[in-house]
This record gives C-alpha cells, sequence and structure tokens, in this order.
C-alpha cells in the first residue's frame, strides 16, 4: 500500500503527540521547548530521547508554552515538526488502487468537535480501516487537538478531505463498487442484521444533526444500533467504534 500519510510542518504539543512525532525518524522535530521547572517522568525520559535523537531543547516558561500550543494541552512541551496533514481527493482513488483487499472505509459527514475526530481515528486505527473520509467545509480537520487524542492514529490512518462529500460516495458506489451503509436512529434496520463483509465505506453522521440529506441519499443502506436505555444517542465516538468493530467481527468470520 502507499504511504498512507502527508506530513507537513506545525506545532506539536503534548508527550505522546511529541513521542509519535519523534518516532517518524531523522528530521521530524525540528526544535522543542519544554518547562524546565516541570518534574515529570515521561516528560523527562521524552527529553532524554530528543537530546538523544539531537533535537534542540529550549526552555520555556508555562506562559510561553500556552502561546505555542494555542490552546492544546502541551503538558510542559511543545516542538515544531512533522504532523500529518489531511490527503486531498485526487489522492484516494490512488489509494483505493494500493489495497489489496476490498476497501473498508470511515466517512464522517459534519463531525465537528475535534475530540471526537480524534477518537475516531483511534478508533479506526485500530478497526484496520483503511481511510477516514470528511467532509473539508464546515467540520474538523486535523488540528493539534485532533491529532493529540488520536494518539498516533492521525499518523496512520489516511485522512481524506473532500469537497463535495456526496459526490465522494457517489464515486466511491459507482467508481469502486462499494456499499455506503449510514447510521440513523430511525432506520429500520438494525446494524448487527446488515452485511459489512464487502468493500464498505460506515459513514456516521455529525454531534447534533447526524447525516445531511444529500449524504442519505448516497447510503445503499441506513442503519441503526440497539437502544435498550433511556438515553436517545450514543457520544459519536462511541458509536464509531460499536460500528467499526460489528464490521470488524463479520468480516473476520467471513474470512474463516
Amino acid at each position: 500500500m502507499a504511504n498512507p500519510t502527508k506530513l507537513n510542518k506545525r506545532i506539536i504539543a503534548g508527550i505522546h503527540a511529541v513521542r509519535t512525532a519523534l518516532g517518524h525518524g531523522g528530521g521530524a522535530i525540528e526544535t522543542a521547548w519544554y518547562d524546565a521547572g516541570r518534574r515529570d517522568r515521561r516528560l523527562g525520559q521524552l527529553l532524554a530521547a530528543l537530546r538523544k535523537a539531537g533535537v534542540p531543547l529550549r526552555q520555556a516558561d508555562r506562559g510561553e508554552l500556552d502561546r505555542l500550543a494555542g490552546g492544546t494541552g502541551h503538558q510542559g512541551i511543545v516542538a515544531l515538526g512533522s504532523a500529518p496533514a489531511a490527503l486531498g481527493e485526487g489522492e484516494l482513488d490512488e489509494l483505493l488502487g494500493s489495497l489489496d483487499r476490498p476497501p473498508f472505509l470511515l466517512v464522517l459527514d459534519g463531525v465537528q468537535d475535534p475530540r471526537n475526530l480524534g477518537a475516531c481515528l483511534r478508533s479506526a486505527d485500530a478497526a484496520g480501516v483503511d481511510a477516514v473520509i470528511a467532509p473539508r467545509d464546515r467540520a474538523a480537520g486535523l488540528t493539534p487537538a485532533a491529532c493529540k487524542v488520536a494518539s498516533g492514529a492521525a499518523e496512520s490512518v489516511p485522512f481524506v478531505q473532500v469537497t463535495n462529500l456526496a459526490r465522494t460516495l457517489r464515486h466511491l458506489r459507482e467508481g469502486w463498487g462499494v456499499q455506503v451503509v449510514g447510521t440513523a436512529g430511525e432506520a429500520d434496520t438494525l446494524l448487527y442484521e446488515a452485511d459489512l463483509t464487502g468493500p464498505l465505506a460506515l459513514v456516521m453522521g455529525g454531534e447534533e444533526k447526524g447525516l445531511r440529506r444529500l449524504t442519505r441519499e448516497q447510503c445503499d443502506l441506513l442503519v441503526r444500533l440497539p437502544m435498550a436505555g433511556v438515553v436517545e444517542s450514543l457520544n459519536l465516538s462511541v458509536a464509531t467504534g460499536i460500528a467499526l468493530f460489528e464490521a470488524v467481527r463479520q468480516r473476520a468470520a467471513g474470512k474463516s
């Protein structure tokens, strides 16, 4: 498969995010700023690894770190280095063409909270998803906050931003034979009744309004999660994890 992610230079905040960037190898981090007054074993271990890699280290007070991190929790360290960048829709066909198995895609229709995006990327990585697709406008992107929550998944799972999501879904259906399955609370079909074993794009709606009308029209099937309690819906990232791993279960059973 082709290299799954592109990397751009930008500010990376937090111990895990900086450690993940350091794992990209030489040149992944240009400079790091740290709070010398912070007594944290994990931070000390990371600073030792940065020194060993030859990364220039600069002391900074909390105010300076806050400013550099731009509101993202930094845990006493901020770096300038390589962070994941979104792929464009022109690169989606190349990615699909490189697969040696039926595509397994997660589509996020207007997810606006970067923390939800990060959590969805983390679940997508664990489930073996080939790419996460989202609209370019009115949706969260690969911000430092999203990448921090993703805990490394933003570097491992291709994130594709498209101009027209409905058009992309139609292209997946007609050009690649992908079944597009959307999730909606009012759907007649339960998630567990759907066949999720072939080429699949699982579509999750945004936090407040769910799937948009044009997105629904491109779905081959709408499914719902069974809800036995008094709550009407689950957190988006929780629902995403449940749906993804039902697809994982079915696909694994189909290979046995």
